[in-house]
Order: structure tokens, then sequence, then C-alpha cells
């Protein structure tokens, strides 16, 4: 079973129609429990850092969430569910996150580049070769994004998909069975649908 995980804010149910949309049984859950049992895992969110991380800190989730993704399990980071894997974030000073990656998320330079913020809508991005959760989607396909902070890792090794909003920017990243990504895959048409597509197929090999 996939479990969604529920910590009190995010876009849970447009996710959860995403997968329904292609055929497969999710759960939505808030129970720390359930994430021990599932043959994959999804992290969602729309909303600030500073508040993922204390409302999963507070219902007892973080430690489930490493230990899953320890196991080699699929794992699917979206939008702030990316962010929060991250050390750290300007959105939340003093605010620790997950660390399952080296690096922190930084603001958009607003006022250098004059960009508009959030950034909003459809944009391209390249990804690495030869990744199963992105099996049968071609390089610079468009995905939907809205965020006003992107992520800087420091993590050798990891596959990272660039994308471009007054400069590249990193709008994801795999590693094994994680993938985590910035934009939206529920909300990106066929390709964003296909990515849940091959997640699943992840899981059953599970």
């Amino acid at each position: 079973m996939i479990s969604i995980v529920d910590y009190g804010m995010g876009n849970l149910r447009s996710v959860e129609k995403g997968f329904a949309s292609q055929g497969i049984e999710v759960r939505v859950t808030e129970d720390p429990g359930d994430i021990e049992g599932s043959s994959g895992l999804v992290l969602p969110g729309v909303g600030a850092f500073g508040d993922c991380v204390r409302n999963l800190r507070e219902r007892s989730m973080t430690g489930p969430i490493k230990d899953f993704i320890a196991s080699g399990r699929p794992f699917l980071g979206i939008c702030l569910g990316f962010q929060v894997l991250f050390e750290s974030s300007e959105e939340a000073p003093g605010e620790e996150g997950l660390g399952i990656f080296g690096g922190k998320v930084v603001r958009f330079c607003v006022a250098e580049k004059k960009l508009k913020v959030p950034h909003m809508g459809w944009n391209r991005v390249s990804a690495p070769e030869q990744t199963r959760i992105l099996e049968g989607i071609p390089q610079q396909s468009w995905f939907y994004f809205v965020h006003s902070y992107h992520v800087v890792s420091d993590e050798p090794g990891a596959d990272v998909l660039l994308s471009d909003y007054g400069g590249e920017f990193e709008a994801g990243v795999i590693s094994g069975n994680l993938s985590a990504f910035q934009f939206h895959p529920e909300k990106s048409s066929d390709y964003g649908l296909m990515i849940l597509r091959n997640f699943s197929k992840l899981c059953l090999e599970n």
C-alpha cells in the first residue's frame, strides 16, 4: 500500500486524486504506524517549511519517515515535501529539516533579477538519464511549479533535475529509490501522472 503522509497541511487531496485517476490505490494517513507497513511513501506539501517540520515532529512522524527512507523502499517528496528533506531553510531560521540530504533552501533573488515570486506556472525541466521514476518522459518536458524558495543541495552522487527561473535552480533530486521534486506531478498533466504511475510500479516491486 502506498501511503500519503497527512501532517495537517499540504495538497493531500490533489495528490490522492492524481493517483486515483491512474487507478492506483493509496491511503492518506496521519498514523506513524502506517508508515512502517507501507510499500511506498509520499510526502506532499504546500505551505511553510517551519510549520511542516514542527507538525511532523508533533505527530511523531520524523523518525518513521527517516526509517522508511533508510529502508530503501520507494519514497516520493513533492514541493515542500522535497524541501524539508534538506538541512535548513531561510524561510524558517533555526528550524532543522529532516537532513536526508546536505544543503539548504533559499529564497529566489527577487530584487537582483526582478523576478515575480512565487514562481508559479509551467516550466521546462532537464533530468538525468536512465532513471526509472522518469521513464518515458522526454528531456525538457514541462511541469507545474508553485514556490518562493528553492533548494541549493550539497549531495555528491545524487541525480539532480534542473529548471530555470532567473537562473538555473534545482527542480528535484533522485537517489536510489528516493525521488523528490519541486514541481507538482499531480498537477503536471500527462508527464506528471506518468511519474505517479512509475512510482507505483517501483512500489509493486517491494
